[in-house]
C-alpha cells in the first residue's frame, strides 16, 4: 500500500479523519500498515484509551486455523499491506467494542462446527451476516420522515422532497470493504444500514449490545447507495440522478402495487 494516499476531505471519511489520516500518512510514506496501526494503538494507550488488541503481519495466521478463533485466541489481528485491511485496523481503533462482539460472534458461530467439518463449507447464515456486516455496514440517525422513506426505498422523497432534512442526520460509514471500494467512487456502491435511534450518543457501543445470532437473522438492515446522499457527492446534484432504476431499486411491495421508484 506503500505510495496510496486516502483523500481525507470526502464526506463519507469525516468522522474517521481524526484517526487515520495521520495513519494513512505514514502508510503513503512507506511505513507498513501493520506498524503504522501498531504505532497509532501505542499512542492511544498512552492517551488512556486501552486496546487489547494488536495488528500483526498476516503470515501469523497458521494454516488451518479461522482467521476470527486466532483474534479471539491471541488478541491479535492479522493484517495485510493493503487498503482493506487498513481500513479494518482504523475500525478496529475506532470501534473496538463493536468489532470485539463481531468477533466473538463469529467464534461462537465457529464452536458450533461438527468435529472434521471445513470452516468454509459450513459458514451458515449467522456467520454470513457477521461478514456483511463487518465489510458493508454503517449506521444512521435521521429524522423519522428520512427512515420511512428509507423503509419504503421512496428514493424520491428520500434524497429530493426531504433533501433539506439530511442536515440533521448522521450517517457513519463502518464497513471496511465498503471504505475500500469508496476509494474509487461509483454510483452503485451501497451499504447495509442499521437505524440507530436519534437519541443514542454512541451509536456502535449501542450497536454492539444489539448484535445476536438472531437479531442477525432477522437482517434488520437496509440498502443505501450511499453516494446518492445529499452533500456526499457531487454528481446527485444533477438532474435524473436518482432514476437509475439499477441503482435507486423499489422495493418489492412498490413493485407489486405501482408505487414510487425513483
Amino acid at each position: 500500500m506503500a505510495g496510496v494516499s486516502i483523500d481525507w476531505t470526502v464526506p463519507w471519511l469525516a468522522l474517521h479523519r481524526a484517526v487515520g489520516e495521520p495513519i494513512g500518512q505514514q502508510v503513503a510514506s512507506g511505513v507498513s500498515v501493520v506498524d503504522a496501526l501498531n504505532q497509532a494503538l501505542a499512542a492511544a494507550r498512552l492517551g488512556r484509551q486501552p486496546m487489547s488488541r494488536c495488528f500483526v503481519d498476516q503470515e501469523a495466521l497458521p494454516p488451518g486455523e479461522p482467521y476470527e478463533a486466532f483474534i479471539a485466541r491471541t488478541s491479535s489481528v492479522p493484517t495485510r499491506n493493503n487498503a482493506h485491511d487498513f481500513f479494518n485496523g482504523l475500525m478496529w481503533l475506532r470501534h473496538r467494542q463493536l468489532k470485539a462482539r463481531l468477533n466473538a460472534l463469529q467464534v461462537e458461530q465457529l464452536e458450533r462446527r461438527s468435529p472434521g467439518d471445513r470452516v468454509d463449507n459450513v459458514r451458515g447464515a449467522v456467520r454470513d451476516a457477521l461478514t456483511l456486516f463487518d465489510e458493508n455496514a454503517a449506521w444512521l440517525q435521521a429524522p423519522s420522515a428520512l427512515i420511512d422513506a428509507l423503509q419504503r426505498r421512496d428514493w424520491t422523497e428520500l434524497f429530493v422532497k426531504r433533501r433539506a432534512l439530511w442536515s440533521e442526520a448522521r450517517l457513519e460509514l463502518f464497513g471496511h470493504a465498503l471504505l475500500e471500494k469508496l476509494m474509487q467512487p461509483r454510483k452503485s456502491i451501497t451499504s447495509h444500514v442499521w437505524v440507530v435511534p436519534p437519541d443514542v450518543a454512541d451509536p456502535s457501543a449501542w450497536l454492539a449490545g444489539q448484535l445476536s445470532a438472531e437479531a442477525l437473522a432477522a437482517k434488520p438492515w437496509l440498502p443505501l447507495p450511499v453516494l446518492g446522499v445529499p452533500g456526499w457527492w457531487n454528481s446527485n446534484e444533477q438532474p435524473g440522478f436518482y432514476d437509475d432504476a439499477s441503482v435507486f431499486r423499489p422495493s418489492r411491495q412498490n413493485l407489486k402495487t405501482g408505487g414510487p421508484t425513483a
